[in-house]
């Protein structure tokens, strides 16, 4: 398997690059550099930004606050979707489930494409160091270049783990929404990063089996393409066994109360529900069910941590 898979510089037909759709209207040419910004990921992470502000905050924080680090969030998000998908549109071509998006359909050029990435992530930084504080700033300068340079150009296309490390960049959120109240990282923001690092191997590891074949076609190392779905399952199990005393001993050190620990209990104990029934089936019946349930899962846990500083403090 090499470990750069690199067919064509752009998109479009085997060998030859795309270029931009010279009939796309002002519309179509705006969705398609939305699209190039992942806008259905973005809220994803923000939903972990504003309940770890509430809790950093001991309740609602200054609303002009939450708007500033969510908008400088959402630029940081998108800028950093944007240059994976420049980085990626080699493999993008040759898997089904990105086979439409802009740059692989020629609708955005390649430069256009970095250059918005580019562009956006600036922005976000100079807006969050201006509008919020510098360490807000520095954590999210740390988790575009993570992102970028070492899971995009590198993890994902070299190892199994790809998933696991570069977890470490969607993880940032929560503690950049800390650092924008506090201005520090403390315990308790760093307990929200494993909380997130851990559930993202789970959730990932489930959508891969789905889609192990397209990974397998596009040359990407993904744990299902390299170890086998038997040891994929088996990671998956091994990873929530970890995720869900984290989340409880997140609640013991942030001193939560009964809203946060019913939440988190029941919850876990549904997602491990939701592994082992994927483990001990056949083949990968139950990874599309883990896959959803692990987004309601992490926006839930999430969600109350907020309501139960909100409704309990």
């Amino acid at each position: 398997m090499s470990s750069r898979p690199r067919a064509a510089a752009d998109a479009g037909e085997p060998g030859r690059p795309a270029a931009a759709e010279p009939s796309a209207g002002p519309v179509a040419v705006l969705r398609a550099y939305i699209a190039l910004t992942k806008p259905r990921i973005i809220w994803l992470l923000l939903i972990t930004t504003v309940p770890a502000m509430v809790v950093a905050a001991g309740g609602w924080p200054d609303s002009a606050l939450v708007a500033s680090t969510l908008l400088g969030g959402m630029l940081a998000a998108g800028g950093a979707n944007a240059i994976n998908q420049y980085a990626d549109r080699d493999i993008d071509r040759l898997m089904r489930r990105t086979s439409g998006r802009p740059l692989v359909r020629g609708a955005v050029t390649p430069g256009r494409a970095a250059t918005l990435g580019l562009v956006l992530s600036a922005v976000s930084v100079a807006w969050l160091a201006l509008a919020v504080n510098a360490p807000a700033a520095a954590l999210t300068a740390g988790a575009i270049v993570f992102y970028v340079l070492a899971y995009t150009y590198y993890l994902k296309r070299t190892t199994t783990q790809n998933i696991v490390l570069g977890g470490a960049a969607g993880a940032a959120p929560p503690v950049i929404g800390w650092a924008a109240v506090t201005g520090t990282v403390e315990i308790e923001a760093a307990l929200l990063f494993l909380v997130v690092f851990y559930w993202t191997p789970p959730h990932f590891w489930a959508l891969s089996l789905l889609l192990a074949d397209d990974y397998e076609r596009a040359g990407v190392p993904m744990l299902p393409v390299v170890r086998g779905e038997r040891e994929t399952k088996r990671q998956i199990v091994l990873y929530t066994l970890l995720l869900i005393p984290l989340t409880l001993i997140f609640g013991a050190v942030a001193e939560m109360r009964w809203l946060y620990f019913a939440t988190a209990a029941a919850g876990g104990a549904a997602f491990l529900g939701f592994a082992l029934a994927l483990s001990r089936g056949p083949g990968i019946d139950g990874a599309r069910a883990l896959f959803r349930f692990s987004v309601i899962y992490l926006a839930v846990l999430f969600a109350s941590m907020a309501a139960d500083q909100l409704l309990l403090g």
